[in-house]
């Protein structure tokens, strides 16, 4: 019964919040029309709704389709943002493994460069894309998966209060999978980056890893990974999103579907450029830790934490602030804009469903 009111209302009026068909009934005349217009829309509405109204190019939100293709965005994103940044990752890296020698990121490139020429900032970038394009297909993709799932779970009240809570849970289930699918490519990436006098490309490491250290070296830093992560990509869904509302609310001062789709890219590229800084404090420690494991074979996490102290394990913050600042912001953009070129639904800010109206702002 309400899907085929939906529909109707739907067909009537273009201007109706899809995720609230109680919102459509008053929405005939102009000035509900502005008041809709001016409200917010609930982060994850509940399926028998969203799968039936919140369709674009043919997709419904929630379906197979979509998640899907969320995930080819999600792999786009990452594996071609991380490529794109090898540089100054392998940078990055030596200054975790060997301060005394690459003291800076600037000071990093310049002795890269004379010891190896600019071919060698491209060291590891196979294993870079490859990697980092599973873990964004699992990382995206899963995550629309788990906040529908989750929101379905707790109903439309407690997924708009809580709102903040289903973004971190829901980042953080769909990450411990996609670590699972990165892990091999890090470890190989790391080794070849780090490793003085080993082999340059991913066809010669594999094997040789294998032979040395058997398959279990591809996931020896699968927990601090998850550790560097799960935190990370927690910071990095939850902030983006309020981070949008903000914007939306305080800069912008108008809903999203009376902007362009450049102004819509840029909120969400700015958005996810302060998310990206956030992450890259939250994270870095166990980064360290991640690059520290994939040199030394033999050393465990106590162990490097024991020998770097606390001070340590912040080495190269500087440098990794940049790359994931410009690399958190440019993922949101490929995926957003991945989403808008397939026309996917994209769900604006959230708003307090009807049942809550009058009792939240």
């Amino acid at each position: 019964m309400a899907k085929a009111k939906f529909l109707e209302l739907a067909k009537i009026n273009p201007f109706c919040n899809p995720f609230h068909v109680a919102s459509c009934d008053a929405s005939n005349d102009q000035q509900s029309r502005s008041t809709l217009g001016k409200s917010r829309v609930v982060p994850v509405p509940t399926r028998n709704i969203a799968a039936a109204a919140a369709s674009g190019g043919g997709v419904e939100f929630g379906s197979l389709k979509y998640y899907i293709l969320c995930s080819l965005g999600g792999a786009l994103s990452c594996g071609v943002t991380h490529t794109a940044i090898v540089p100054l990752d392998l940078v990055k890296c030596r200054i975790q493994v060997d301060p005394e020698k690459y003291k800076s990121l600037g000071h990093g490139l310049k002795t890269t460069m004379a010891e190896e020429g600019v071919k060698g900032l491209a060291r590891g970038w196979a294993p870079t894309f490859i990697g980092y394009s599973m873990q964004g297909m699992f990382k995206f993709g899963f995550y629309e998966v788990f906040k529908i799932m989750y929101a379905e779970i707790i109903g439309d009240e407690a997924a708009y209060l809580y709102r903040t809570s289903l973004y971190l849970a829901a980042s953080a289930s769909a990450e411990f999978f996609a670590d699972i699918a990165l892990s091999p490519m890090e470890a190989v990436k790391v080794r070849i980056q780090t490793t003085p006098g080993f082999v340059s490309t991913m066809r010669e490491a594999i094997p040789i890893m294998k032979a040395q250290e058997g398959l279990g070296c591809f996931y020896k830093s699968l927990v601090p990974l998850w550790c560097r992560q799960i935190p990370y990509t927690m910071m990095k869904f939850a902030s983006f999103e309020r981070t949008v509302e903000i914007l939306y609310e305080y800069v912008v001062r108008k809903p999203r579907e009376q902007t362009s789709k450049g102004e819509q890219l840029s909120v969400t590229f700015a958005a996810g450029y302060i998310a990206g800084v956030f992450c890259a404090v939250v994270s870095h420690p166990a980064d360290t830790l991640v690059s520290k494991l994939n040199k030394d074979k033999d050393a465990s996490a106590g162990d490097i934490i024991k020998k770097l102290g606390f001070k340590g394990l912040w080495g190269g913050l500087g440098a990794r602030i940049i790359m994931v600042g410009t690399l958190t912001a440019l993922q949101w953009f490929i995926y957003d804009g991945v989403k808008v070129a397939l026309g996917l639904p994209r769900p604006p800010p959230p708003t307090a469903p009807p049942s809550l109206r009058g009792k939240v702002n």
